[in-house]
C-alpha cells in the first residue's frame, strides 16, 4: 500500500478534500462510508481494524471499473468483507497471545444507533462476545444475512461459497448465537434502569443491592490487554464479582454514556477514563459484566461513532 498515488479521502472520513476531484467514486465511497466500516466492525469488534479494512477497500475501490459493477453498495460491502476475513484471521492469532480475556473495542455512539434497535443488538457487547464464538466465516455470514439482510448470492460472492454452502452456514450460525445470546428482548429503558441502579449500589457501596442485581452465576470478564490491571479470567459467580466490583467503589466514579447503542458506564478515575463498563441483561438480572480498561480500545470513547445499516 505505501508507494501508491492514490490518496483516500481525508481521514477517509466524512467530506471531500475541496482540493480533491469529486470523482463518482470518491462520493460513492463516503456515501457508503458509514455503512462499511459498520461491516468491518462487526466482523472484527475493532475500530482500529476496521478503520484498515477501509483502507484497503478504499486503495481496491479506486481501481475499478465503475461501468462494470451493477450495484455498488454490494460490491463495496463485497471487497470489505473480504479484506475483513482477512484480517480477523490475523487477528484470531494475535488473540491466543493476548494478556487476558480478549473484548470487543467500545464506541460511544449516537442515539440514533440505539433507535434502530436491530442494529444496537447487532452491535452490542454481549452480541460481539457471541460472535467471537463463530468461525470467521460463520461470523461474515451471519452478520451480512441476519443484520445487512444480503442475500445468499450476494453473501457467496463475499466469503468465496457458494449459495448452497451459504445457506448451511446461516442456519449453523443462526442455531449458535440464538443458543447463546441474551434471553428475550431488554428494552433501552430497562438495561438504563439496571444501571442506574447498579451505579449507585457501587457508588455507596452498597454490597447486598449489588448482590440482588446479580445473577448468581453472573460472569465478569476484564480486558486490561496486559497493559492495566484486570483479572486473567473470567470471574464468575454473584459473592466473586461483588468483591471486585468493591473495589472500584472507594476511587472510581461512574458516568452513563450510550456505547455500542445501549446503556453502559465510563469509569473515570481522577477525571480521565479508565474503562467502560457494559452489561448483559436475562430475566432482569444482569448476567454478564464487560469491563474494558485497555487504553489503546478506549480512543473512541471521547467521539461519537456512526455507524449505519
Amino acid at each position: 500500500m505505501a508507494g501508491t498515488s492514490q490518496t483516500p479521502p481525508e481521514e477517509l472520513g466524512g467530506g471531500l478534500n475541496r482540493d480533491d476531484r469529486a470523482d463518482s467514486a470518491t462520493e460513492t465511497f463516503v456515501a457508503h462510508r458509514n455503512l462499511l466500516f459498520t461491516v468491518a466492525y462487526e466482523l472484527l469488534g475493532s475500530a482500529a481494524d476496521a478503520e484498515d479494512v477501509l483502507q484497503e477497500t478504499w486503495l481496491r475501490w479506486v481501481g475499478v471499473d465503475l461501468d462494470s459493477v451493477r450495484d455498488q453498495r454490494a460490491y463495496l460491502v463485497r471487497i470489505t468483507t473480504r479484506q475483513a476475513l482477512g484480517r480477523l484471521r490475523t487477528l484470531g492469532r494475535r488473540k491466543e497471545s493476548y494478556v487476558g480475556p480478549w473484548l470487543p473495542e467500545p464506541l460511544l455512539t449516537a442515539p440514533d444507533v440505539a433507535e434502530d434497535v436491530e442494529l444496537a443488538d447487532s452491535v452490542s457487547m454481549a452480541m460481539l462476545v457471541v460472535l467471537e464464538t463463530l468461525t470467521p466465516t460463520e461470523r461474515a455470514v451471519f452478520v451480512l444475512r441476519e443484520v445487512f439482510d444480503l442475500d445468499y448470492d450476494e453473501i457467496a460472492e463475499a466469503v468465496d461459497k457458494s449459495p448452497a454452502a451459504v445457506r448451511q452456514i446461516a442456519h449453523r450460525a443462526r442455531a449458535h448465537v440464538a443458543a447463546r445470546r441474551p434471553r428475550g428482548v431488554v428494552s433501552p429503558a430497562e438495561t438504563r434502569g439496571a444501571l442506574e441502579a447498579f451505579q449507585r449500589a457501587v457508588e455507596t457501596g452498597d454490597l447486598q443491592r449489588l448482590l440482588d442485581m446479580l445473577a448468581p452465576d453472573v460472569v465478569l470478564l476484564g480486558d486490561g490487554g496486559g497493559i492495566k490491571q484486570a483479572a486473567l479470567a473470567p470471574v464468575v459467580g454473584a459473592d466473586r464479582v461483588v468483591e471486585v466490583l468493591g473495589r472500584i467503589a472507594a476511587t472510581a466514579s461512574l458516568e452513563p454514556a450510550q456505547v455500542n447503542g445501549h446503556p453502559a458506564l465510563i469509569v473515570r478515575f481522577d477525571g480521565e477514563i479508565d474503562g467502560v463498563m457494559a452489561v448483559r441483561i436475562d430475566d432482569g438480572l444482569i448476567t454478564g459484566l464487560y469491563a474494558v480498561r485497555n487504553p489503546e480500545k478506549l480512543s473512541r470513547m471521547e467521539q461519537e461513532t456512526a455507524l449505519r445499516r
